[in-house]
């Protein structure tokens, strides 16, 4: 199991115990989840984006 599916299984149940505990809770959870990586991807400079792409591309043909 790669560490992306780790951190998704883990982002899953953080949503669903929070659900328990309360709806405002998970809303928070999941602009966490999703909202900090964006963030930091936005916070990249051009450069640095473009040399993310590339090591994505060249991960995807293995």
């Amino acid at each position: 199991m790669s560490p992306i599916q780790k951190y998704a299984i883990g982002a899953g149940i953080a949503v669903l115990v929070s659900l328990f505990i309360s709806k405002w809770v998970a809303l928070a959870v999941v602009l966490l989840v999703v909202g900090g990586p964006v963030v930091g991807y936005l916070m990249l400079d051009p450069s640095q984006r473009e040399r993310l792409k590339r090591s994505r591309r060249r991960g995807i043909g293995r």
